[in-house]
């Protein structure tokens, strides 16, 4: 029996190797059901709900992801996302917060744009993705 890191690192990599989130979804929802207070599955699991256009979703995920572990920038753009997809106000916050992590890693801002890459390939003409990634390179 694997463990449940070892499962969130094979789901890792099937995305990584272009498995369509849809068919991930599951695989995250089962992870995050057994290591509730894993915060990275959350934001991937939130990441994978906006990749299909769930924004309500991704945003009940990103909120738990962001309670566990509240300066991941990741975490807060999967949230900013969501907030702007279904319309909630609050998003500066979480940009800010962002920045202000962003600021002190190039190594984070780095593999953030690689996200950033990714997920305007896997959903092309994402105006949310877009407009939050703008706010973060200003």
């Amino acid at each position: 029996m694997t463990t449940t890191e070892e499962q969130f690192e094979k789901a890792i990599a099937r995305y990584q190797s272009g498995e369509a989130a849809s068919e991930l979804i599951p695989v995250f929802e089962g992870i995050c059901e057994r290591a509730a207070k894993n915060s990275a599955a959350w934001t991937c699991l939130s990441w994978l709900y906006l990749l299909e256009g769930k924004a309500n979703a991704a945003q009940k995920a990103a909120s738990k992801a962001i309670k566990l572990q509240p300066g991941d920038p990741q975490t807060c753009v999967n949230l900013s996302i969501a907030m702007l997809e279904t319309g909630k106000a609050g998003v500066r916050k979480y940009i800010e917060r962002a920045q202000q992590v962003l600021g002190m890693s190039e190594e984070l801002r780095e593999e953030l744009e690689q996200n950033f890459q990714d997920g305007l390939k896997r959903r092309p003409d994402w105006p949310e993705l877009q407009r939050v990634r703008s706010w973060l390179s200003q």
